[in-house]
């Protein structure tokens, strides 16, 4: 009966589905306890809807996308059935050249359709310091990415975050326990929807 009402909800797989989310501080979850963490809360929300699911924690503090992708076979392990992917704040923090930042995450995202573990993409926003023509080429990565591979985007991973004092730790740039619990409950109607189309 349990599994029936829970099936209204969500599709029920044949096993929990395990799911990684590759990143840096943002999702790492630097300056909070660990069960403050965005897989953790996560993970939380989407239990609560009636998914299955086991949310890997494989974001770095200070990571960048060169980081990412070096580590990316030790990352995985044994393995995921899906990705998120939230990388690249670094380097445009670093004001990295995006054309490098796009083709580090183009090979990320290469790797992961390789070993086909399917991802959803959060895009990063530049800070405004670096001026429009840096924004220019650098905010566009996410979605040309997403276009290319068919992968679901959440265009802003900090939407509702950045600037918002209350969402945000003392340093300005991560976000609080409050912070992360408004970015889980904007991506949370669109990790919905990718899972349901994961589903068998």
């Amino acid at each position: 009966m349990i599994g029936s009402l829970l099936g209204l909800a969500a599709p029920v797989l044949a096993k929990t589905t395990k799911i990684i989310v590759l990143g840096d501080s943002l999702t790492a979850g630097l300056g909070l306890p660990a069960d403050q963490a965005f897989p953790v809360v996560l993970q939380k929300a989407l239990r609560e809807k009636g998914f299955d699911v086991e949310i890997v924690n494989g974001g770095v503090s200070g990571d960048t996308s060169a980081g990412l992708l070096a580590r990316l076979d030790w990352t995985l392990g044994d393995g995921a059935d899906a990705a998120i992917v939230e990388i690249g704040a670094n380097d445009m923090l670093r004001g990295f050249e995006p054309a490098g930042t796009k083709k580090n995450i183009d090979e990320i995202l290469v790797q992961l359709r390789e070993r086909k573990i399917p991802f959803l993409i959060a895009g990063m926003r530049a800070a405004p310091n670096l001026g429009g023509t840096y924004a220019a080429q650098f905010e566009p990565i996410y979605q040309q990415l997403a276009a290319k591979y068919g992968a679901p985007l959440y265009p802003f991973f900090l939407e509702g975050v950045a600037g918002v004092a209350p969402n945000q730790l003392p340093d300005g740039l991560h976000p609080s326990k409050a912070g992360v619990e408004h970015i889980v409950a904007g991506i949370l109607p669109l990790t919905e929807t990718w899972l349901k189309k994961l589903a068998p």
